[in-house]
């Protein structure tokens, strides 16, 4: 399998073959807001890259982490080191997982497994970090005769790696969840600004209903320019960009649900169809209308 040079290639691979794609980055492609894809993605991180938001998550990144992201979850790099910044990223098709996963095993559980104590994010140590390179490269050396069952079965062994890690480490992290100690001073594989943490977690919970500036604002009791200003240096993007993304994200899961339009136009929190429509079409791509028969084709 060829080795991309870009994410953007990686996932339209993605998407045109039904499987995956790698794509190894050296520089940083053109920024992007909030943003999310119809293929799953696994971020190793390399060297450069300092935060990552995901959904209403901020995760500090240190070279050997590694990220599991769904569909469904709006991400972004909001803050990025002036030095080189290299990273593997992995685009998945979410069929292509349930078709190599048996009764006994499903090897999209940490895809799809989102129950709190969670994180998106495992830290693999110098060991498992040679085990991952040792994977992409075997899929991405692979030539000639049974070229395309090498790198299955290598991607395959990779997946069960990752899904060991992830169950362990949500084990882990269900036990510290029981100790008895104030929160500041929980291993926490994340960290917050306290008010911006504040700010996202409202959203989050009133997302299906009409949220403005001057609402979140009058909320905080802080000043409207404060809340934008402190909100876009800790996340990178605007709040109404990210409370765009995050409805989005939303409609997606209901079009994957049932297929219904107007049920995905209600449960994400947009007041005019019109807009709903515009929003959705310019993030994914199609319709939602089209999405939807996608999804339930």
């Amino acid at each position: 399998m060829e080795e991309l040079t870009s994410c953007k290639t990686a996932i339209e691979n993605c998407k045109t073959s039904g499987t995956f794609a790698i794509a190894h980055l050296y520089k940083e492609e053109k920024a992007m807001d909030m943003h999310i894809h119809d293929c799953y993605e696994i971020y190793y991180s390399i060297c450069g890259g300092k935060q990552f938001l995901i959904d209403n998550c901020f995760y500090t990144i240190a070279p050997g982490d590694l990220f599991i992201i769904n569909q469904y979850e709006s991400h972004k790099l909001t803050q990025i080191d002036n030095s080189v910044h290299e990273r593997i990223v992995l685009s998945v098709a979410p069929d292509f997982m349930k078709l190599i996963s048996t009764k006994e095993t499903d090897l999209s559980f940490c895809f799809t497994h989102r129950s709190a104590p969670f994180s998106h994010k495992l830290s693999l140590n110098k060991e498992q970090q040679k085990r991952f390179l040792y994977y992409i490269n075997k899929i991405t050396s692979a030539e000639g005769f049974a070229h395309d069952i090498t790198e299955y079965a290598a991607f395959m062994e990779l997946m069960v790696m990752l899904n060991t890690l992830f169950i362990r480490s949500a084990e882990q992290t269900a036990a510290v969840e029981t100790v008895t100690a104030p929160a500041e001073y929980k291993d926490r594989s994340y960290r917050y600004n306290h008010q911006v943490d504040d700010i996202l977690a409202y959203i989050n919970q009133n997302i299906s209903q009409p949220i403005t500036v001057e609402q979140l604002a009058g909320q905080f009791y802080l000043s409207e320019s404060y809340i934008c200003r402190i909100f876009k240096s800790a996340t990178g993007t605007t709040i109404n960009k990210y409370i765009t993304a995050r409805r989005i994200s939303i409609a997606k899961a209901v079009l994957n649900e049932n297929g219904n339009v107007m049920e995905a136009f209600e449960r994400s929190g947009f007041t005019d169809y019109s807009n709903f429509f515009k929003a959705f079409t310019k993030a994914v791509g199609v319709s939602p209308k089209k999405y939807a028969s996608l999804s339930v084709s």
